[in-house]
């Protein structure tokens, strides 16, 4: 059981970050984080892998005064997410014509399910981004809708501000990984006693 929660683990967050790269190289928008750490890259002239890596224990840090404990995917999550979507980068070229770039975000939308289903079920604790939601949540009284809608607001504004990319990928994510996940997520729960009730992913990542 063990070995295969390790296994999912791993296997998810690798493809979390092939999907990030994934969604770069389409050119069509990313998700609310993403668009941020693409604006940080472009300003800090640092990868996006690395930019991705030094917000996530940014947003840890913010863990402290709301008392959220990280646990091992948690860390994991944070290192990992990053180094894997430069290596994507580094693998898969830009896209060039429409056709390739729907393609391209159609995959990275499935692929980046199927990687929050496989990391939220191997149940080694959640994303640093989705407990700074489930943390805030919890020590306001909001809810959790409200409170991602607040925080993915607030980093997607800035992003913005910063040059990041917002387009039709960025509404076709908002769309459909609540659904996807909500539906793979039973498939990849493993006996940790956890409810397989589907959690909203933020995404990131993680």
């Amino acid at each position: 059981m063990m070995t295969r929660r390790l296994v999912q683990l791993f296997t998810g967050l690798a493809m979390y970050g092939i999907s990030l790269a994934m969604f770069i190289r389409a050119g069509l928008g990313l998700d609310p984080w993403d668009v941020f750490h693409q604006g940080l890259a472009n300003r800090s002239g640092l990868s996006i892998g690395v930019v991705v890596i030094a917000v996530s224990f940014l947003v840890l840090l913010l863990w402290i005064p709301l008392r959220q404990m990280p646990g091992f995917g948690t860390l994991c999550n944070a290192v990992l997410v990053g180094v894997f979507a430069d290596i994507g980068l580094a693998l898969i070229p830009p896209a060039t014509h429409l056709a390739v770039q729907a393609g391209l975000l159609t995959g990275a939308v499935l692929v980046n399910a199927v990687a929050s289903a496989c990391y939220i079920g191997a149940g080694f604790g959640p994303g640093a981004r989705d407990g700074l939601m489930t943390g805030l949540a919890r020590r306001t009284g909001w809810s959790v809708r409200l409170s991602r809608t607040l925080i993915e607001v607030t980093v997607l504004a800035a992003g913005w501000l910063l040059g990041g990319s917002v387009g039709a990928g960025t509404v076709v994510y908002a769309l459909a990984i609540g659904p996807l996940v909500h539906i793979l997520l039973p498939r990849f729960m493993v006996g940790t006693g956890e409810s397989k009730s589907a959690k909203e992913p933020s995404p990131a990542n993680c």
